[in-house]
């Protein structure tokens, strides 16, 4: 799958702007602050998924604008597909982030998950290894939902079912029929709940063997990494195993008053040389385990869609010292890949398409 052309109208700072990439490897370069991370990002926001930035939709349109249009074709040249992601403010009458695929409206943004797939790789990523357990599965998550339409909508009632949850057992002494509310959430968070766990200890299994090859390429065989995860019960028991682990939770959750039972709890560990990431690893083994994650997920989307996603790269290379930045470019060959950088003197005597970003507009750089 690529990304044939793009053209981006009221986006942040992009009054319009229009791309034709290159199948291969596309450099963005120019000073900081003049749109290349923003160009990245949209070509992000058309995978369904929300902002790799976190942004809201007022931060994303044009100030001064109601809304901002993002226009895409993607496939190849026998099959082609296109895409319009509008996101609107109050003043525009519809906000939030609505999609069209070849015409049709498919209504919110995240009803188009898997149309187009994308992995993302930027500076914040770098901490997942010593970062928090959200991060973590935030980084599942997001894998997720472009694989299996079905994901991101069993996630999305799992989370609304476990803030309502919360609500209750901080007010259930209050709450007149509270255990009666209480068995019915737990049965409905057992439903959707085993659901996303099973899907991410489905891709665990993909993925995990395919990142501890990475981390041994990249180590050159010196060091070892391992992923184990840490699920809230055993997936192989389904919505049995959840509800069980939820009743026994129970207790504890009336005395702390929120849920501690359930996919909002869990994480993988990441151990280098037989020690915990978290608490031991350096900073070079850090990057090295989250570019083999990184790489894993691309292969992981080319495994299970048959297609490999378009490769985003913001400002890593910078990051990664020669060693890694040489890894991650050669596994980036045969792919479609878009790189930012300040400095385009490591790319000029490459394959690659050299752009300009300059105030928001974007020009081909003559090489």
């Amino acid at each position: 799958m690529i990304l044939l052309g793009l053209e981006a109208e009221q986006f942040r700072n992009i009054v319009s702007a229009r791309l034709e990439p290159s199948p291969g490897l596309n450099v963005l370069c120019g000073n900081n602050g003049q749109g290349k991370t923003n160009l990245l990002e949209a070509v992000w926001l058309l995978t369904g998924g929300k902002s790799f930035r976190g942004a809201k939709d007022a931060d994303l349109i044009r100030r001064g604008e109601s809304f901002s249009v993002l226009e895409a074709r993607t496939g190849d040249s026998e099959r082609q597909k296109s895409l319009r992601l509008t996101i609107g403010s109050a003043k525009s009458g519809r906000p939030g982030r609505y999609i069209r695929v070849n015409g049709a409206d498919r209504g919110r943004a995240g009803m188009a998950a898997g149309e187009f797939t994308a992995v993302v790789f930027a500076p914040e990523h770098l901490g997942l290894a010593k970062g928090s357990p959200a991060g973590r599965r935030r980084f599942l998550d997001a894998a997720l939902c472009q694989l299996y339409p079905g994901y991101l909508g069993a996630l999305r009632r799992y989370t609304r079912l476990v803030a309502q949850k919360n609500a209750l057992l901080k007010a259930w002494q209050k709450t007149p029929g509270a255990a009666d509310m209480l068995e019915v959430f737990d049965e409905q968070l057992a439903g959707c709940g085993a659901q996303v766990t099973r899907r991410r200890a489905e891709y665990l299994s993909v993925l995990v063997p395919l990142a501890e090859q990475n981390y041994a390429e990249i180590s050159r065989g010196s060091e070892t990494m391992r992923l184990c995860y840490r699920p809230a019960f055993d997936p192989a028991l389904g919505e049995d195993g959840l509800r069980q682990a939820i009743r026994a939770m129970r207790p504890a959750e009336l005395r702390a008053g929120c849920c501690l039972a359930g996919p909002h709890r869990e994480d993988f560990s990441i151990q280098i040389a037989g020690q915990d990431a978290r608490a031991f690893a350096s900073q070079g083994q850090q990057r090295s385990a989250v570019l083999s994650l990184k790489l894993a997920e691309a292969a992981c989307a080319a495994v299970i869609t048959g297609e490999h996603p378009v490769l985003l790269l913001d400002d890593v290379l910078s990051e990664l010292d020669a060693t890694r930045q040489e890894y991650l470019l050669t596994h980036v060959e045969g792919r479609q890949a878009f790189v930012t950088a300040c400095d385009p003197a490591a790319f000029l005597h490459t394959d690659g398409r050299v752009y300009t970003m300059r105030g928001g507009e974007v020009s081909l750089r003559q090489q």
